[in-house]
């Protein structure tokens, strides 16, 4: 059956009395050093979890960021992680000797999770079950994000509270070693948690559904089955990806605004001549400087030549740039618009110009506030003006964004709004990983979005008021592009939901 948590660490304040925080913290001590020392009757179980652990924060952990594993026992998990810069810490020092033998690689420390951290920060830190023991959970979530570097996040594992009384009919059955009392907590228990140490879940996963092999049955019950609406409540444990939450964002329009972060603002124009000179005449500065970037594809009208008219005609604040696509589609647009930018933060604006420019600084203003990693626009909230989207288009962009807010684990409203936006340092790693999902995506809205979703980032949406078009037609094709999304679907479950 199960293992309970695997690590331990003394509590800095308790409500417990003294002697009974004493006798607690011994009890867990000596648990732990048993755990070391004697290999448990039935070990399938742990280690299926413990493989199945691994795999997933290889998966969820950039390949990038620096690791730190708080309570690593002897560092079977950091050292199967592929990152070159890890680091472990634990509250017993038979274990950190251990460890140092194992993995000669790794830096291993003696250390108290819930005592103040070192200079050193991590971008990613692993905390696998340590809530279930430690006397203090607040303390340990504080020291945790004191431990993070800006744009961090943490990878807290626990496990359900549904499987206390399990785990202790185990124990009394001899499937498991006895543990001392330990910490059950309920989803809305975290949750408060949360919100009293400045954290906030970007995203979770609910795994295993049988902690033991049965051949064929607990790979198609753990992969599939505990991924399906309603059964998730039945896992085993959760991994919660956590980031810090700004208690006190900086407000950009206080600050100097040669200080603020700069902006790019890719257009993707095919056949929207008429479209162009609002784009550049209604887009507003943002931040210490603002791009424009035009990017031209194929188009039977004169768009290329009235964006070549405009850049000469324009002497506002703004800079202007264009360039003509050699492939297709407005995926295609997109990355080599931002390929050429120069600003700290990205955005786009289609060309149509359905979501107004003017609205482009509450997405500059969250993003640059860092309330949210990537900001897109719902159109699916404020009433649309008549004829902005067709029934089907409407209803399709529905049920699309009921599907990636279970794929995804974020809610996610309006899949196919063209104004999305995020920094620039953020697109290139999420480009970096682009294989991961492959080259699929013509539109490349979901490609910004699964890529966002793969590094944890936080997705959030602002209402937009949808107008129709002034000039040219859409260039979706309902059916053929509605098949292909459907196609899309199939990949993210596969490469994000069922793992």
């Amino acid at each position: 059956m199960l293992e309970a948590p695997n690590e331990i660490s003394s509590a800095a304040t308790s409500p417990l009395s003294p002697s009974r925080t004493e006798q607690l913290q011994s009890a867990w001590l000596e648990y732990f050093r048993k755990l070391a020392l004697v290999e448990p009757k039935h070990p399938g179980s742990r280690d299926l979890m413990n493989e199945d652990l691994r795999d997933a924060l290889i998966r969820l952990i950039p390949a990038d960021a620096s690791v730190l594993e708080v309570g690593c026992g002897r560092g079977e998990l950091l050292s199967a992680l592929p990152q070159s810069q890890k680091a472990g810490i634990d509250f017993l020092p038979e274990l950190i000797d251990e460890a140092r033998k194992r993995h000669a690689n790794i830096a291993f420390s003696v250390a108290d999770a819930l005592d103040a951290p070192s200079d050193t920060k991590f971008d990613a830190i692993v905390c696998d079950r340590l809530c279930h023991s430690v006397l203090d959970i607040r303390t340990l979530l504080v020291r945790l994000r004191e431990r993070l570097n800006p744009g961090g996040r943490i990878y807290l594992t626990t496990f359900n509270v549904l499987w206390e009384m399990p785990s202790r009919l185990a124990e009394q059955v001899g499937l498991k070693v006895p543990s001392p009392t330990a910490n059950w907590l309920s989803e809305s228990d975290f949750s408060t948690l949360f919100d009293l140490t400045d954290l906030e879940s970007v995203r979770f996963e609910d795994r295993m559904m049988l902690p033991f092999g049965v051949p064929v049955l607990s790979q198609f019950a753990n992969k599939y089955l505990v991924k399906a609406p309603g059964l998730a409540r039945t896992a085993l444990y959760r991994i919660y990806v956590l980031r810090a939450r700004a208690s006190s964002p900086v407000k950009v329009r206080s600050v100097d605004h040669n200080k603020a972060p700069s902006v790019t603002v890719v257009v993707p124009a095919r056949n929207e001549a008429g479209n162009i000179e609002g784009a550049v005449y209604r887009t507003p500065l943002m931040g210490s400087a603002t791009e424009i970037i035009f990017v031209e594809g194929g188009s039977k009208d004169a768009t290329w030549e009235t964006i070549q008219r405009v850049m000469a005609e324009y002497k506002g604040p703004l800079t202007l740039s264009a360039y003509k696509q050699s492939g297709k589609g407005k995926g295609d647009a997109v990355r080599l618009g931002f390929d050429k930018a120069k600003g700290d933060i990205l955005m786009i604006l289609d060309a149509d110009l359905t979501v107004p420019p003017e609205d482009l600084p509450v997405f500059f203003e969250a993003t640059a506030e860092r309330r949210a990693d990537f900001v897109q626009g719902t159109r699916l909230v404020y009433p649309m003006d008549p004829g902005a989207m067709r029934f089907f288009n409407k209803l399709g962009n529905i049920g699309f964004s009921m599907l990636f807010s279970y794929l995804l684990q974020q809610p996610i409203k309006d899949t196919l709004c063209g104004t999305k936006v995020l920094w620039r340092k953020d697109y290139e790693r999420l480009a970096a990983g682009r294989s991961y999902f492959g080259d699929f995506d013509p539109f490349g809205d979901f490609d910004l979005i699964f890529g966002a979703a793969r590094l944890n980032m936080k997705i959030s949406e602002i209402p937009v008021r949808y107008r129709d078009r002034v000039y040219g037609e859409t260039n979706i094709e309902r059916w053929k592009h509605g098949w292909l999304l459907l196609k899309m679907s199939a990949v993210a479950a596969r490469k994000l939901k069922f793992v």
